[in-house]
């Protein structure tokens, strides 16, 4: 491969950028509401230190949405089922740290086994493979959209309800639950929450690039913020410039979604982690010169 390949692979469908542009809007809505939604979901999961979980369930998501294409179901409806189960499991079993990471642990060889076992008796199109690993920009059609929008919709909306107790609990376990917050069922309703919005990364970003939207974006945000609404507000603005600008600007040539919605948001948490750290050295100056 020369230049002028690597070239027409990134630019080539520049002239026909409209017409491609009407073709995926179906991913470019789907990728907006999984940034927005991923991006407020993320900074409860850097919060409770939960993104080696967001790893773990994405694989039994990849697992269910394998099989669902092998026995020829909807892919979403078994993204969602593996999901969902995986998220369960965690939420019931990992009440603490390393009972949590332990079944991560165990449950990430195991989906990705049961689907690449799954992936392997499937003999139709090997686009289709390949999308459940990286994601892929037709792969949202009309049907799914109302899907992955009605589950951001239900995320978003279970999210609000829990929000105050939610956030206490991640921020200060032992208090909430000494002031009576059902701790249990609060993390038992944030890991179903969370299983349904990777269900929706899956399909817009590929099974192993998941945390690219559900951890990076809170971990930038809170990077260069630290208030209780600049933080999520952050998150899902760096969510949302991630998703839809990877996808604007994949549609420019015929290299899949997820390395320009990965280099897109590693690259606003290295410029937030910048401006971060030069705002603690600048912030430590005038501190230690009013400390002599």
């Amino acid at each position: 491969m020369n230049w002028n390949d690597i070239a027409d692979a990134m630019f080539g469908g520049l002239p026909y950028y409209g017409e491609i542009l009407a073709l995926v809007s179906n991913s470019v809505w789907a990728g907006a509401v999984l940034g927005l939604v991923g991006g407020l979901v993320g900074v409860f999961v850097m919060q409770r230190d939960m993104a080696f979980a967001v790893h773990g369930i994405s694989e039994l998501s990849f697992a269910g949405a394998a099989a669902a294409l092998l026995i020829g179901w909807d892919v979403v409806t078994g993204s969602i089922v593996g999901s969902l189960i995986a998220a369960a499991i965690i939420g019931v079993l990992g009440a603490k740290a390393r009972d949590r990471n332990s079944i991560i642990g165990v449950l990430m060889p195991f989906g990705l086994g049961l689907g690449i076992l799954f992936l392997s008796l499937y003999d139709g199109r090997s686009a289709n493979r390949f999308s459940l690993l990286t994601g892929q920009i037709v792969s949202v059609q009309t049907g799914q959209l109302g899907w992955l929008i009605g589950i951001g919709a239900v995320v978003l909306l279970g999210l609000l309800l829990i929000w105050r107790p939610l956030r206490f609990d991640s921020l200060d376990p032992q208090s909430a639950a000494a002031r009576g917050v059902p701790t249990t069922a609060v993390s038992l309703g944030f890991m179903l929450l969370l299983g349904l919005i990777v269900a929706v990364a899956v399909h817009i970003i590929g099974a192993l690039l998941v945390m690219a939207l559900l951890v990076t974006p809170a971990a930038a945000a809170m990077r260069i913020a630290s208030g209780p609404l600049s933080v999520p507000l952050l998150s899902a603005l760096f969510g949302f410039v991630s998703a839809v600008g990877g996808i604007l600007l994949a549609i420019m040539g015929t290299l899949p979604v997820s390395p320009y919605i990965t280099t897109i948001s590693f690259a606003i948490y290295v410029v937030c982690r910048v401006a971060g750290a030069r705002r603690d050295r600048v912030t430590r100056v005038p501190v230690s010169e009013a400390a002599r």
